[in-house]
């Protein structure tokens, strides 16, 4: 399938743990991209450093694989300046993840131009069904929250992949 001029080489799917949706993003859009034809570099990362070198949550995990997707072997790290570099596109789940890497983004600066960093933009700011919506955290919640990720990270992802194919 032929890519668009805006399509990104490579994409950076942060959330504030990397243990729950950034990694389950990651799985579905490595899953999905890969069907659709499109290359991709393709990673996680979290805001937040309580989870680095973690394997993702065990619930996370399981729904995951009940839908085909196997994260199992994803580690978690955190975002760094060079991220904004090395990547085309960085997708935040939430509006404070999009606020933390917006002040990242701000360091990276610093080291290079703002023309040569990653664009920054929330997982749904192209999907018609959660517009803008924050993809919410299900890791204090029951299983549920586990279902209503993959929902809107699969329903997200797709309508990446339709923006980005011509």
């Amino acid at each position: 399938m032929p890519m668009s001029d805006t399509t990104p080489k490579s994409v950076l799917l942060v959330c504030l743990g990397n243990i729950c949706r950034s990694p389950t993003a990651e799985g579905i859009m490595r899953q999905r991209t890969a069907i659709a034809g499109l290359t991709l570099k393709i990673d996680s990362a979290g805001t937040g450093d309580w989870h680095i070198g973690k394997h993702p949550d065990p619930r996370a995990q399981s729904h995951a694989k009940q839908h085909g997707y196997n994260i199992s072997k994803l580690i978690a790290r955190q975002v760094s300046p060079q991220d904004l570099l090395d990547f085309d596109l960085i997708l935040a789940m939430d509006s404070q993840n999009l606020k933390d890497l917006q002040q990242i983004r701000e360091l990276a600066a610093q080291k290079a131009g703002a023309e040569d960093l990653a664009r920054l933009a929330l997982m749904s700011e192209v999907d018609a069904s959660y517009l803008n919506q924050d993809v919410p955290d299900p890791y204090y919640g029951g299983e549920d929250g586990f279902e209503e990720v993959i929902k809107r990270l699969e329903s997200s992802v797709d309508a990446w992949i339709d923006t980005w194919q011509l």
